[in-house]
């Protein structure tokens, strides 16, 4: 088990084992391996040895333990544990560690940090604009130490970093919410991982670097820029005053939207514990799922309900 250290009666890891086992039935074997096994392939193609294969006494072998993975005459081994290795277009989940001369330096769950440059990303008046000095001089007010953020791999820096770019709306500082941490390998590359749960009021950001985002819905409106500003009106003092209010009403979160928060991230908790793949169609079944047995947010973390996902996700996949 990872994540969360469960105490497991008999009972329970005979149910939990015989749910794993039927998961593990219904997998292809041919399509895995362990170290030393062997690969079948067909020597007269001429096939390619890629990574996670050698040559031993004429016939290929796994290196690593993971999924044999065939690209025309390539054969290699793709690990299922592995670090996270970023590609370009990659959406990330990152904290704010240092805010630099023109960028700010992030930790992104890689073995290196990750940069973005005050011209990678859109200014909060929306104008496009060459940035100037006083822009640096406000790059705190942007986003400042220990801000999660969330933005797209742009390209790789000569020194191996990672160069990051937030051009869109959708991209930017994320509040009213936590990130979580998981294994980056049970978060699959997709189409899509910006997801809006409207029947909770959520938004989630599956970031291919392991860190995921549940927090508050925001909607992502495009700053409009006005060719001539309005001139403040002394009438006006009491709409702007009740409008104050009604701003400082919006920056608080309800309290069910902040158990729903706590009950999806405990979801996704039981799924990394399992060794599980995240997606928003499995998160909503097990907060369906605790909400139908009439749970309490931390009784889910217990090892009764970890052994319910499994059989869930077994009786799933058959």
């Amino acid at each position: 088990m990872r994540g969360m250290d469960l105490s497991l009666n008999h009972t329970q890891k005979l149910r939990l084992q015989r749910a794993l086992e039927s998961l593990e039935s219904g997998t292809n074997s041919n399509a895995s391996v362990t170290v030393a096994d062997t690969i079948p392939v067909n020597q007269e193609d001429g096939v390619l040895k890629g990574h996670g294969t050698t040559d031993l006494d004429g016939e290929v072998v796994a290196t690593v333990c993971g999924v044999i993975e065939r690209v025309n005459k390539l054969v290699y081994v793709r690990t299922l544990r592995a670090r996270y290795k970023p590609e370009v277009g990659d959406i990330i989940v990152g904290r704010v560690l240092e805010v630099a001369p023109k960028r700010w330096r992030l930790e992104i769950n890689f073995s290196q940090d990750a940069v973005l440059m005050l011209s990678s990303m859109n200014l909060p008046d929306g104008i496009q604009r060459r940035r100037t000095a006083v822009d640096e001089l406000n790059m705190r007010s942007i986003f400042e130490e220990n801000d999660v953020i969330c933005a797209e791999v742009r390209d790789f820096m000569r020194d191996g970093s990672l160069q990051l770019q937030a051009r869109s709306q959708k991209y930017g500082k994320l509040e009213r919410g936590q990130m979580l941490t998981v294994s980056p390998y049970l978060v699959k590359r997709r189409k899509q991982h910006f997801h809006h749960l409207e029947k909770y009021g959520i938004d989630l950001i599956l970031g291919c670097n392991g860190f995921i985002w549940v927090g508050e819905h925001v909607e992502t409106k495009d700053n409009m820029i006005e060719d001539e500003p309005s001139k403040p009106d002394p009438k006006n003092n009491k709409s702007q005053i009740s409008i104050s209010l009604e701003e400082q009403e919006q920056t608080y979160t309800p309290l069910e939207t902040r158990q729903y928060i706590c009950r999806i991230a405990n979801a996704i908790r039981v799924l990394s514990t399992l060794g599980f793949s995240i997606t928003v169609d499995v998160i909503r079944e097990i907060v369906d799922l605790s909400t139908s047995k009439g749970l309490d947010i931390h009784d889910m973390l217990g090892a009764e309900f970890c052994v319910l996902v499994a059989e869930k996700e077994a009786e799933r996949r058959r």
